[in-house]
């Protein structure tokens, strides 16, 4: 795996991953940023919510879950010091289908958590990561 980040100016950059797709990452104002795209802390955070996304999901879809929707609403906590490493984070599935079997739901988050997400297990080095879900009816 390869990425590439480009310096634009201030402390905006250009991230492009080696599949060819980019992303701008950028600071606030008081620390000479523009505010022009996602903090690149948040982009730790946002992956390891698709990382963990794309288990539940394939994982669900082996279990014939009739999978309409998901989504993962992350909230995180950092050190106060440098470097302000994640602390603690916590994953919220919203998962929406038609006649979905929670039992195998939480099957899903668990073996993501645990065995198949690495975004997941090397913030978890640092950080507590929880998770919780909801099931809803499609």
């Amino acid at each position: 795996m390869k990425a590439r980040v480009k310096w634009i100016d201030g402390v905006a950059m250009l991230g492009e991953s080696g599949s060819g797709h980019g992303v701008v990452m950028d600071g606030p104002p008081e620390l000479g940023g523009r505010n022009v795209g996602v903090r690149p802390m948040e982009m730790l955070l946002i992956g390891m919510g698709g990382c963990t996304q794309f288990d539940v999901l394939l994982i669900l879809r082996k279990a014939r879950q009739a999978v309409t929707d998901c989504v993962v609403e992350l909230t995180a906590e950092r050190a106060a010091t440098d470097p302000k490493v994640f602390t603690r984070i916590h994953a919220h599935f919203i998962v929406t289908g038609r006649a979905l079997d929670p039992r195998q739901v939480e099957r899903a988050i668990t073996l993501s958590a645990e065995k198949y997400c690495s975004a997941s297990i090397m913030l978890g080095a640092t950080a507590t990561i929880t998770h919780d879900f909801e099931c809803r009816d499609a």
